[in-house]
């Protein structure tokens, strides 16, 4: 049940109102109800797989609270990570690794033949192991205390709205709010509902669009030479933000209406002026998890320069991998990296001046590294780099030629360009204001005139984009 679906306009107003129906205590029991419902309905099997994730963290979690002994402590904890990852593991990365390892054996002449699984990724699967790690680990080191009412618990980990797609919530911010019992607030629920809309747009109006074209050029890259391969690397580079920024858009105005507020996840990212200020504001649940759980614990950047460099480098290797089975990935992860090694060596952190040339290279860096992140192998990313500015040297012809490949007339053009105008105009006013309640200081004609107009541009775009309606995060 995706966010733009008939079957979830429909499932969340029925949740919405027997939610605020019900007596309060029980608000808890109606939302992992309702979690579980949305979760089997992209496939009902796999639903045991976070029950067992649920079951091992709650457990664990307690028995660090009893534990004896520091030791005692950190091998449960060891017990909860392995098994947590385990289960990530055999799923999405055994036969990435069982490739790897039968190929590295080759090259000291044996050979050897992958042994591989037939098994579906379950959606959301990074998302959740990650998120109950993070229980575990907090409760590990005494940042929280652990849960003992287990149906709070169970909500904590599979809340519908963040649940395939993130954020990534944390311990001290989500699983309060899913043991206060809430009031309905009805400008807590308008705020929600506008969030939501201006996450259709971007996802709807904008990402699906530009995927059409995106999508036409990546997965036949060797068909496309020229400018058809920038265009595109441009294409998903807003599109992948409009995308995952939009459902983030959607899940925390979703949860908004039940009276919980999860964190933010982006902010701006592609106004960044540096590529460690563009991870600040990309998908922060992430960035800032792998930051806490893995960077800091390395020793971040306590123990001089060149380690701090090794844990920049380890950290986004694994950031890459966590995004995918692929080499791709990994390179993608490590490029970015990289970039923030440089900046650390030549100071353009602490660089002011030249905000917007400096945003500019940054979107340019970011983009590139995309064509790494999108392309089926490496192949395919080396073909659309070494291609992609052939016959420059005649951008008229350049431009035109690539138009045509793509299939963009004047109209699309134009569409596309007034849309792109109010997603980095919204993102700029966003640096100092917050643009959605800044709307609500318009009159009421042309605040519900933008209300009415976008939800217009939402149904016609929705059937002419209707073959392009999967949020890019869910394979991840």
């Amino acid at each position: 049940m995706s966010f733009n679906s008939i079957a979830f306009a429909m499932f969340l107003p029925v949740v919405f109102l027997i939610y605020w129906s019900i007596p309060r205590k029980y608000q808890w029991v109606l939302l992992l109800i309702a979690s579980y419902y949305f979760y089997m309905s992209w496939n009902a099997k796999y639903v045991f797989l976070i029950l067992f994730t649920t079951i091992v963290s709650y457990c664990c979690g307690l028995f660090m609270s009893g534990a004896k002994s520091a030791g005692h402590k950190k091998v449960i904890l060891g017990c909860a990570a392995g098994i947590c990852l385990g289960v990530l593991f055999l799923f999405k990365y055994f036969n990435f690794f069982s490739v790897v390892f039968c190929d590295a054996a080759r090259m000291f002449a044996i050979n050897l033949h992958p042994v591989t699984l037939n098994l579906l990724l379950p959606v959301g699967i990074s998302f959740y192991t990650f998120q109950t790690l993070s229980y575990v680990i907090d409760v590990y080191h005494g940042r929280v205390q652990p849960e003992r009412h287990f149906g709070k618990y169970a909500v904590f980990v599979s809340f519908f709205p963040q649940l395939v797609a993130g954020p990534i919530e944390r311990t001290d911010n989500l699983l309060p709010q899913i043991r206060q019992e809430h009031r309905f607030q009805y400008e807590d629920a308008v705020n929600g509902l506008r969030q939501m809309l201006w996450g259709f747009f971007k996802k709807v109006v904008i990402a699906d669009t530009l995927a059409n074209y995106a999508d036409m050029v990546f997965n036949d890259p060797y068909s496309y030479r020229g400018g058809v391969l920038l265009i595109a690397a441009l294409f998903f580079s807003i599109q992948i933000y409009c995308d995952f920024s939009g459902y983030s858009d959607i899940a925390i105005g979703t949860a908004r209406l039940f009276g919980i507020r999860l964190m933010t996840n982006f902010t701006s990212p592609y106004l960044s002026a540096s590529v460690n200020e563009f991870w600040r504001n990309w998908h922060i649940s992430l960035s800032s998890w792998f930051r806490d759980y893995v960077y800091i614990p390395l020793g971040g950047n306590r123990r001089g320069a060149f380690r701090r460099y090794v844990n920049v480098m380890i950290t986004f290797l694994l950031s890459g991998l966590w995004h995918g089975a692929s080499g791709t990935f990994v390179f993608w992860g490590g490029l970015h990296g990289l970039a923030q090694v440089v900046e650390n060596i030549f100071g353009w952190n602490k660089k002011k001046k030249h905000r917007v040339i400096s945003a500019c290279i940054v979107f340019v860096f970011v983009t590139f590294a995309w064509i790494f992140f999108r392309a089926g192998t490496m192949q395919e990313a080396a073909h659309v780099i070494r291609y992609m500015f052939s016959g420059i040297s005649a951008p008229v012809t350049y431009a035109r030629e690539a138009l045509a490949a793509v299939g963009l007339d004047r109209k699309e053009c134009l569409g596309i360009g007034f849309s792109l105008l109010v997603l980095f105009g919204f993102d700029f006013i966003s640096l100092k204001k917050d643009p959605l309640q800044e709307i609500l200081k318009f009159p009421g004609v042309v605040r519900w005139g933008i209300y009415y107009v976008t939800g217009i541009l939402l149904i016609v775009y929705a059937l002419q984009n209707a073959g392009a309606n999967q949020f890019v995060y869910f394979q991840f």
